[in-house]
């Protein structure tokens, strides 16, 4: 039988010679045998008188008789109060190494102290640790118990998810269809009316450079280019309209240039050609003011036609030359018709809008409408998806960590540290500069127990040396979820301590604990 159930009388203890009724080497709690009665072996081999107890010989073949070294298999209990208490092979009796209470060293000589008191802080430090996994264990439970509801509600999202994409997905394309076929039509009228405004663009385009030489040559009066003096003769360039055309007004609108040739007189008419008014058309008069029209009529105008000497003939001549020249740009344009004119040319610089039979054919917008929506929705499922990820994830046994997925923790030093567990670990200055970043990696603890390290990899170089190749990320048990520390073992490799109740395992009861090694 095994030697925990050793009974031994103790006559003495230490150096005192203060008899005690319990024997030496066994536990107060264990009453096997009464005094002045025999004594029967613990394995019942046979019976001895009780004086035969602890007489160093060994009677008993389960040396439940003897506490000291007669019996091989003995075994001897330390009390060790205020500390653990013990128990030692028999071999280890009085062999001048003491337990902290020195009771096994009785016989050896040995200057044995007392120190099991020195035993309380670790004993303190180990109850409060029982305590916090106690708790980090309760918290883990609770963790387990949302991770698992949790999954089960995600699975059920991404089932309903993938059931809906399909459907979307045959909307989508017969949307597709609706829409292009709607779209045809609509691009081939679109594209008419671009063709005939593009045309027109050019027929206007030849129309003002026809315009423009005809002009050069209007103000080129010497064939040898317009200079800043041919220019000066139409006042109506004028930019200030103060009745003062200079010379440097008029240099201003040849570019700085004192003559320009028919190559350089773009810019030049682009400045004049909104102001100028043919010479060869100076002749024709103005319009006469009427009663209803308040337009004021030029003074040049009235003294060169004076009403009495217009002959009635000549009159009606006029009238239909302006009618037949009515589209032609080469006669002096009256104020109200140069606003006109001007208008038409702004109003050729834009394309005009559909006619109605092209805006007949534009029906697509409604297809494209409903086509984009149901595009979006799409989109939007396939953000979603993205819980098929997540549930794949390992986040444990019980997937106690999945509650860590797409959360972050800090830990500041003249750094700033982050940790962004199944994704990624960051690192930047505290005062400003570049981050470096590693990517979650795998699971990389002991193989008896996997889930006790992270690994982060693939970041980053360090300055004037390797990729920054690994981070291991420690977890430890705790009530809290915290970074409490980084280090960095060997160079661009780094150590990072992680505080989670999901890494907590069922801790044994303390009090239990003692009460075994009592009856041991």
């Amino acid at each position: 039988m095994s030697c925990q159930y050793l009974l031994l009388l103790m006559l003495s203890v230490g150096v005192s010679t203060v008899e005690v009724h319990r024997p030496r080497g066994v536990p107060l709690s264990r009453q096997f045998y009464e005094e002045d009665k025999p004594f029967t072996c613990l394995d019942g081999s046979r019976t001895i008188p009780f004086d035969r107890v602890n007489d160093d010989y060994c009677d008993c073949q389960d040396g439940s008789d003897e506490p000291t070294a007669a019996c091989p298999n003995g075994s001897f209990h330390c009390t060790n109060a205020g500390f653990r208490p013990a128990f030692i092979p028999s071999s280890r009796i009085n062999d001048g190494i003491c337990c902290c209470d020195t009771t096994d060293e009785y016989n050896s000589g040995a200057a044995c102290q007392n120190t099991c008191d020195l035993g309380r802080k670790e004993r303190e430090e180990l109850v409060k640790m029982a305590e916090i996994a106690k708790e980090g264990f309760q918290l883990k439970q609770q963790l387990i118990h949302e991770a698992k509801r949790g999954l089960e509600d995600k699975k059920a999202k991404l089932s309903e998810i993938q059931s809906s994409k399909k459907d979307l997905e045959a909307k989508v394309e017969a949307l597709r269809t609706v829409k292009e076929t709607a779209e045809q039509p609509e691009k081939e009228a679109k594209g008419r009316h671009m063709q005939a405004w593009e045309q027109k663009a050019i027929a206007r385009k030849e129309k003002d450079k026809a315009k423009m030489t005809e002009v050069f040559l209007e103000l080129d009066d010497d064939a040898d280019g317009v200079s800043v003096a041919e220019l000066l003769s139409h006042s109506e360039l004028d930019p200030d309209l103060d009745s003062s055309f200079t010379e440097a007004e008029a240099q201003v609108l040849m570019g700085g240039e004192d003559k320009v040739d028919p190559a350089s007189f773009e810019a030049v008419w682009n400045n004049i050609k909104e102001k100028y008014l043919s010479e060869s058309n100076a002749d024709i008069p103005a319009p006469v003011e009427t009663a209803q029209e308040e337009t004021p009529v030029s003074d040049n105008d009235s003294d060169q036609y004076p009403e009495d000497d217009i002959p009635e003939e000549e009159e009606e001549d006029d009238e239909e030359d302006e009618d037949d020249d009515q589209d032609e740009s080469d006669y002096k344009v009256p104020p109200t018709e140069r606003t006109k004119e001007k208008k038409d040319d702004d109003d050729e610089g834009t394309m005009p809008p559909y006619d109605q039979e092209t805006q007949n054919l534009i029906d697509a917008q409604k297809a494209r409408d409903e086509f984009d929506e149901a595009e979006r929705a799409l989109r939007e499922v396939d953000d979603q998806i993205n819980l098929e990820k997540e549930i794949s994830f390992d986040f444990g046994p019980s997937a106690e960590f999945g509650y860590l997925y797409s959360q972050c923790y800090e830990l500041t030093t003249s750094y700033i540290y982050r940790l962004c567990p199944f994704n990624r670990v960051s690192q930047k200055p505290k005062y400003g500069g570049s981050e470096t970043n590693l990517t979650w990696g795998k699971w990389s603890g002991p193989q008896d127990n996997i889930y006790s390290v992270m690994k982060y990899e693939h970041g980053t170089g360090c300055w004037q040396g390797p990729n920054r190749s690994t981070t291991q990320v420690k977890l430890t048990c705790g009530k809290e979820t915290v970074v409490t520390s980084t280090s960095e073992p060997s160079r661009c490799e780094y150590l990072m301590e992680f505080i989670t109740p999901a890494v907590c395992q069922e801790p044994p009861n303390l009090d239990s604990g003692l009460h075994e090694h009592e009856e041991l």
